[in-house]
């Protein structure tokens, strides 16, 4: 008889565990199945698109030489050309934003602070001419009462009465104070060009306007009484007019020095300090006030009333004393911050007096 072998209980085991794998494993799918279901469909994550912006480079070169001064680069397409401006600042301190003037040609208009660069590109590199407004703010405010003058000495028919003008006899003085009118004026005009370095402060056109108005206006007034047919030699006579010409002589000579030792002064490259006077008899004057340049000035238009003797002359010389006496005051606050010592004991403009 054969007897029935039962199986062993590791085999049975065994065999049970075999069957039992794949149960689990097709619940584990059915499960992962019902849960893809149920999250939809699988999104592929976005794709970045880099956006690609293009900026530009502004070559700023000298109007009158073509000279190369700076290069303003990374500049946005967005930006205006006061943008530009408050950039070429920081690269050049000199020349704050009020005062710089670009142009696309270099005869052509000044650009607006608003105008957009992007409208200027033709290319990545954008070429624009630069002038000083500062320096063009004088040289207009000098040139006027140089050919205003001028207008007035040489008699128009439009301004005088022709027959009148033929008739009466000029005396000497009034060839003199031509002279010595056109001899000022050149001199600011030459100073301003070669004499000076403007500081960086703010020239509107309003202080422009105001300042043509006031030169010219008060320089046409004097023209007309000092060239009229009718004027009157001063009332001292030749001695007058001599005394009075040598000292107009004086002060613009001292004035001139004296702007040329402040130039040299603020671009020495040294520590900063206050002007001393030099071997220069004109400079001496630096012993007594802080101000001496404003000195001269007022010497200058006190000497030509004496030597004119008329009264356009005399109210301007008067407001000039005003006017100087306020700047010098307000230079004379600032020299005593920076260099005390040396201005402590000094006055503004009129030895004793300011």
């Amino acid at each position: 008889m054969h007897r029935r072998h039962k199986p062993s209980a590791p085999e049975h085991k065994r065999d049970f565990a075999t069957l039992s794998v794949p149960h689990s494993e097709a619940r584990s799918f059915f499960n992962f199945s019902q849960l893809v279901l149920s999250a939809g469909h699988l999104r592929s994550p976005p794709v970045l698109k880099h956006s690609k912006v293009t900026y530009f480079e502004v070559e700023i070169l000298d109007v009158q030489s073509k000279k190369q001064i700076c290069i303003v680069d990374k500049v946005p397409p967005s930006s205006t050309l006061l943008d530009v401006k408050h950039k070429f600042h920081k690269a050049c301190p000199q020349w704050y934003p009020s005062r710089v003037g670009l142009q696309l040609e270099r005869n052509g208009p000044y650009l607006k602070d608003s105008i957009s660069i992007q409208s200027l590109a033709v290319s990545s590199i954008i070429t624009l001419y630069f002038t000083d407004l500062g320096q063009q703010f004088f040289l207009t405010e000098y040139t006027g009462p140089l050919l205003i003058y001028l207008l007035f000495y040489i008699r128009l028919s439009t301004i005088y009465d022709q027959a009148e003008s033929t008739k009466n006899f000029r005396h000497p003085v009034v060839h003199l104070a031509c002279f010595c009118h056109c001899l000022h004026y050149t001199r600011h005009l030459l100073e301003t060009l070669f004499v000076h370095k403007f500081s960086g402060e703010h020239t509107p056109l309003k202080n422009m306007i105001k300042g043509c108005a006031f030169y010219w206006g008060f320089t046409s007034w004097i023209a007309y009484y000092i060239n009229h047919p009718r004027y009157t030699p001063p009332s001292f006579g030749h001695r007058q007019v001599s005394f009075a010409a040598l000292a107009f002589l004086m002060c613009e000579a001292g004035n001139h020095f004296i702007n040329v030792a402040l130039a040299q002064q603020n671009h020495s490259g040294s520590k900063a300090c206050f002007p001393s006077p030099t071997y220069n008899p004109f400079t001496w004057l630096f012993l007594l006030v802080s101000c001496p340049n404003y000195t001269y000035e007022i010497g200058s238009w006190i000497s030509f009333t004496v030597m004119t003797q008329t009264l356009p002359v005399g109210i301007f010389a008067f407001v000039m004393v005003i006017q100087m006496s306020l700047w010098a005051k307000k230079k004379h606050k600032l020299y005593l911050k920076r260099f005390y010592p040396e201005v402590r004991r000094k006055a503004a403009m009129i030895p004793i007096i300011f």
